[in-house]
Formats: C-alpha cells, structure tokens, sequence
C-alpha cells in the first residue's frame, strides 16, 4: 500500500535517504538545499545515525567519504557553489570508487549567482564535476514523488556501481510543498542494493582487481581486511602505480562500468530512464525535465485542447542518458522538437549530439524565474 504524504521536496530526499539505509550525513548548509541537512539532522539520530554540520563544503564531503569508507551509507546535499567547493573531494570519490549519493538543489549562477532563484544550469557539472576521465550518473526528479524514490534509487546505484552519483533537484521541486503518493516502506526495503563484500582470507583480498566494466569490492574499515585508499592511480590492493598498462586499465574500467554497461544492457538498472506521456500519436515533442517538465505536461494539456497532437518525453536518468529512446525521437520527430530548459541549451547540446541534427526549437530561460507552460505552447505553435 502506498503512502500519502504532504511535504517538501527537499524533505522528501531526506526521508528517501534514511529509508534507503543511510546513517551519515555530512554538510553545510546552502541556499536552496539547507533543508535536506535540516531534515536530516532530525531522521538520522532517530534510527541511530549521524548528521553533522561541518565547517565548510568541503569538511562536509570529506567527512561523507569517511562514513562511507566504513560500510556506511552516506550523503551530502548542496547547491551549485558547494559543488565547485566538493570537486577535488568527488574526483576522490570516483578514482577511489566509494559509494556516495550527492544531492545538489540547483541555482542560479555562475559563482554565488541567484541563490533563491530556479535553474538548471548544473547538468554539465553534474556530468562532469571534476577534472580528469571517469563517468558520472545522475538522476533528476521531475515531480515530489520522484524527489523521494529517485533519492532511494541514486543509493542503490551508487552502492551497485561503487560511485558517487548525483541526485539533482532544482528550487522550484526542492521547495515545493505539497502531496506525494510514497512506495510502502516494505516495497522500499525489498528493493534496497548493498556493495558486494569479499568474505575470503584477508592475505588474498585485492580490493581493485576486477574485470573490465566491474566495479572495485571495497570492503568496509577496521573490519580485518588491509588495503590502500588513494586519489593517485593504483594497482590492485589499492597502493600507487605509474604502470601504463594499469592506469590505461584503470580509466576504462572507471567509465566502462558506467556508459559501456548502460549501452549493453540499455540501463543501469530496471527502473525507467525516462517518462513518456501521450507520445503514442504525437506529431510534435517536447523535452523537459526537472520541475519544467510539470509545465510541459500542462503545455501538451493544452495543446492538445487545441488539436495539435503534442506529447512529451522526460528524461529521468541524466547521464549516461537515455540515448537509444533519444536517437528514436529524433528519426520520428525530426524538427518537430522543442528542448526546453532552465539554463543556455546544456542537455540541448546533448539531443544534439544524439539525433546529429540542429534544427529543433529551443525555449530556454537562464533569468531565475520558471517557463510558464503558456510561453511553451506559445512556442510550439511557432513550429508548426
């Protein structure tokens, strides 16, 4: 039986991270994300975790890193600036291959930019968030239910692939206040993912000698089991290595486990990578995700009431994205797209590469301020 509650976005992701198994929370508050730490720092003493305030972003990622690094479950939330703060600490995360869900509300910016205002201008971040070669996954939630069961998702990921992995709300969703219909919490915990653990003889423990595309078994601290955690490229027990076979090794596996994975078994998991409504007869398409795609499907609403037979599709899981349904749309749709989003075109760049075309409309708003489903079917009748 599902369960009906009257929340926020923002306490929505908390809720969803205590019921996915987390017991760490490590962070500093930032407008629009304060309240993920805020409700948090009441959930987990509740079942006997930890929420701390550390002094800044960065002490609040490292000390995430650090729970995690003892088998715990662990988060941080923020928004755009905090995440330029945590770069160094994710890079950590990727190369290191501990498993870390980061919840970034998004802003305006660049710098400390519109903090009370929507955007959705992190999407390239959130691909790529620090330097170097790796991949990155990122979910977004596109209505307050999604806030919390993408939430639950983004821990399952991260512990199954061994990775940090963005869960990106936005201000208008994160502080959004209204009903969520939830999965009953037994559903919930049936569904929960665990990292694999190495149960052998300590002496034969190799935590990073895996296959190619297989994530490292990075058995939890003080638990018998000796190896070496580094930002520097390592062989298999974790110590630092400059051999060209190994660290050629070490960055395919790091983005294979992800994007090469993904492309084989057309996702991550068995969950949607995306949504699509009333796409079956549509003849033109609107992509939106985020809190815009809730003014999207009120613009098809309407479009629809008018007779042109619009349909929407909404990506969920950002990167690796939805490609294969992606290149689909763009063979069926051609220029009868409209991409629309809260920043300059960052995921329009993407449909872009998919479809190899770039004659689609774009309705794009990098002011603070939403896209009222108005001004989208106002545009989308300027294409037909």
């Amino acid at each position: 039986m599902s369960r009906i509650v009257i929340s926020t976005g923002n306490e929505l992701a908390a809720k969803a991270a205590v019921d996915a198994g987390a017991r760490f929370f490590g962070g500093y508050p930032i407008t629009p994300s304060s309240e993920v730490m805020h409700e948090s720092s009441d959930l987990l003493p509740a079942v006997g975790g930890v929420a701390i305030q550390m002094e800044d972003e960065i002490g609040g990622i490292s000390a995430a890193l650090g729970a995690s690094m003892t088998g715990t479950k662990s988060f941080t939330a923020t928004s755009g600036p905090g995440i330029s703060l945590k770069a160094e600490q994710i890079g950590l995360g990727f190369i290191a291959e501990i498993p870390l869900v980061i919840i970034n509300v998004m802003r305006g910016g660049p710098s400390t930019g519109l903090p009370t205002r929507v955007s959705q201008a992190d999407i390239g971040q959130a691909k790529y968030p620090t330097h170097g070669d790796y991949a990155s996954i990122t979910l977004c939630a596109g209505s307050l239910t999604e806030c919390y069961t993408q939430t639950v998702r983004a821990f399952n990921l991260a512990e199954k692939y061994m990775t940090p992995v963005f869960m990106l709300l936005d201000e208008t969703i994160g502080h959004m206040h209204g009903k969520a219909e939830l999965p009953d919490l037994e559903e919930i915990q049936a569904s929960i993912v665990d990292r694999a653990k190495f149960d052998g003889a300590p002496e034969d423990y190799r935590p990073y000698d895996v296959p190619m595309n297989e994530p490292a078994v990075l058995n939890p601290m003080f638990e018998g089991y000796r190896y070496h955690v580094t930002g520097l490229h390592h062989g298999p027990t974790g110590f630092p290595t400059e051999d060209a076979e190994q660290c050629e090794f070490n960055i395919e596996r790091l983005t294979g486990k992800i994007n090469t994975v993904a492309a084989e078994n057309d996702g991550l998991d068995d969950l949607p990578d995306y949504e699509e409504v009333l796409m079956d007869d549509a003849e033109v398409c609107i992509i939106a995700y985020g809190s815009i795609a809730l003014g999207a499907f009120e613009a098809v609403q309407k479009l629809r009431a008018e007779g042109i037979k619009a349909g929407l599709f909404r990506p969920i899981m950002m990167w690796p994205s939805p490609e294969a349904e992606i290149r689909k749309i763009g063979e069926r749709f051609g220029d009868k797209i409209m991409v629309t989003e809260l920043n300059m075109g960052q995921y329009s760049t993407e449909i872009e590469r998919i479809v190899r075309r770039n004659d689609f409309t774009r309705l794009l708003k990098a002011n603070g301020r939403p896209i009222a489903p108005a001004e989208m079917v106002a545009k989308v009748k300027e294409m037909m």
